[in-house]
């Protein structure tokens, strides 16, 4: 990716998918040229906590929400050091961010952390495209002399593809830190970093939860160092095909019967712990407002997702696995896509969404709680 940030709304752009479709526009951030998956999130708010969850990384997001940086960006909302998306796309951005939190446009911070994106682009036809076309590599152009379209477009399909690709130890943390439980402390959490949020610990210390989160090259031995009352796996982004390592400790950790949690990415790695399948979906879920069916209880909630792999596990029968009984938990009402796996004779479950849900919604708090349950359940 090559960027410059100088006089970007005024400079033409064009956003290039590998089929051949393309899209024009105005610079929006910074400058240059950029690669990626091209996928779109349906949340109309929650544009920063969307451009700094890891997850995103190497992906190309389109907002199907028109009108994107009302607010601005503030120095409290970010979900982690970076912005992780590769490139932006929006129709309307806003001339003037309308905020008491906000300190700088949403253009100044895409453009001063080098990310490419295009504005005035039909963000609703570029979505129908790959609605039914599926997720496809993209390239996005900035400048006042770009190549042609020939050569633009041979240059998104010698780009990598999301299917295949090992991403996780790119975004987590390489050494261990800890995340101090709020008032008294009642259990220590050993949470593998592949993409986590800044969200997800806080939510664990509200708890009383001591969380030390470790790098996704952990080994058994360094999750069980900090004595752990429950390990939790995080989201993060790229294939779960290739995450042999996270998978051989998930192993680990049921064989150890300690309490265990996952989410997004961590729900497709207790799959293939498990012995399930993986799949890539047409075009995935993102957005904050995806409905998903509890099966435990029935309730239906209102879920944040950003995910465009799935696991391939039986809806209506309970599975015989090496560590027991396994069933889906949760359920995609949209598309009957598994969102969450829970083991029946070991404390295990996993959920394939984003409770901690920073922007929103909070309907699925609870699973939080659920985790605490299992590990005063173990203790006791």
């Amino acid at each position: 990716m090559t960027t410059s940030t100088r006089g970007a709304a005024r400079v033409p752009a064009v956003l290039v998918l590998e089929d051949g479709r393309i899209f024009r526009g105005r610079a929006y951030g910074a400058v240059g040229e950029t690669f990626g998956e091209a996928v779109f999130s349906t949340g109309m708010t929650g544009y920063q906590e969307t451009l700094t969850d890891p997850s995103y990384h190497r992906q190309v997001v389109v907002m199907t929400a028109p009108h994107v940086g009302n607010t601005g960006v503030n120095d409290e909302d970010a979900e982690s050091a970076r912005i992780w998306v590769s490139g932006y796309v929006v129709r309307d951005p806003a001339r003037v961010p309308s905020s008491w939190r906000s300190r700088r446009t949403l253009d100044e911070e895409l453009a001063a952390q080098g990310v490419v994106g295009i504005s005035g682009v039909d963000t609703r036809a570029l979505t129908r495209h790959l609605r039914e076309r599926g997720a496809m590599r993209v390239g996005i152009f900035s400048g006042n002399a770009l190549p042609d379209e020939g050569t633009m477009l041979a240059e998104v399909r010698q780009a990598p593809e999301m299917t295949g690709a090992d991403l996780s130890a790119e975004v987590a943390t390489t050494e261990t830190y800890v995340v101090p439980a709020q008032g008294e402390k009642k259990f220590t959490v050993a949470a593998v970093d592949l993409g986590i949020k800044g969200m997800t610990p806080y939510r664990m210390a509200e708890r009383g939860i001591e969380v030390h989160v470790l790098p996704a090259t952990a080994s058994v031995e360094e999750v069980y160092a900090v004595n752990p009352d429950g390990v939790f796996f995080s989201n993060g982004p790229g294939d779960p095909a290739t995450a042999d390592h996270p998978v051989a400790l998930m192993r680990a950790v049921l064989e150890h019967g300690t309490p265990l949690f996952g989410i997004c990415f961590g729900n497709q790695i207790l799959g293939r712990a498990l012995g399930f399948g993986t799949y890539k979906l047409k075009y995935g879920h993102r957005g904050i407002n995806q409905p998903v069916q509890d099966r435990t209880t029935g309730k239906v909630e209102v879920t944040a997702h950003n995910h465009g792999f799935a696991v391939d596990a039986p809806l209506d029968t309970v599975a015989d696995t090496p560590f027991g009984r396994a069933e889906v938990s949760h359920v995609c009402l949209n598309d009957n896509v598994v969102e969450g796996l829970q083991l029946l004779d070991k404390p295990a479950f996993s959920v394939q969404y984003h409770p901690e849900a920073a922007a929103g919604p909070h309907d699925a708090a609870y699973l939080f709680d659920r985790f605490v349950s299992l590990m005063e359940g173990q203790r006791a």
